[in-house]
């Protein structure tokens, strides 16, 4: 039996539900896995090879090598066990986020401090009239 989740359709979002933690297992584990000093050696030495290590899709490697965070999170990815990946890279959260948005991290900044993103009819599930 399918469960109606309407919260799938939040425009510009993706929601970490339990689908998306079974689907990402893999990946997300793969992240915590660059806790430790000798496994970032190894996945910085020759990502691809790590990455075989791990059970996780073609399609989720493609996007950890690319560093394409939104991919990442499309494929199960967890901000939170993705942010191993950017630290491992010695990018900052806000570095990361900003290529997440299209935008520089001043622009990124900037926007956080003015109170975030502004809804408009292409990112609430409300449309203009």
């Amino acid at each position: 039996m399918a469960i109606d989740k309407p919260y799938k359709n939040v425009p510009g979002t993706t929601i970490f539900d339990a689908d998306m933690a079974r689907l990402g297992f893999h990946l997300n584990q793969f992240c915590m896995s660059l806790m430790k000093a000798p496994n970032r050696e190894k996945f910085k030495q020759n990502e691809k090879a790590y990455l075989d290590e791990w059970p996780m899709s073609e399609a989720q490697k493609e996007a950890v090598m690319a560093r394409d965070y939104n991919q990442m999170m499309s494929h199960g990815g967890n901000i939170y066990f993705l942010a191993k990946i950017f630290s491992s890279d010695g990018i900052s959260f806000q570095a990361a986020a900003s290529t997440m948005t299209g935008m520089t991290q001043e622009e990124y900044a900037q926007m956080m401090l003015s109170g975030g993103r502004v809804p408009d009819s292409s990112n609430t599930l409300q449309k203009d009239s």
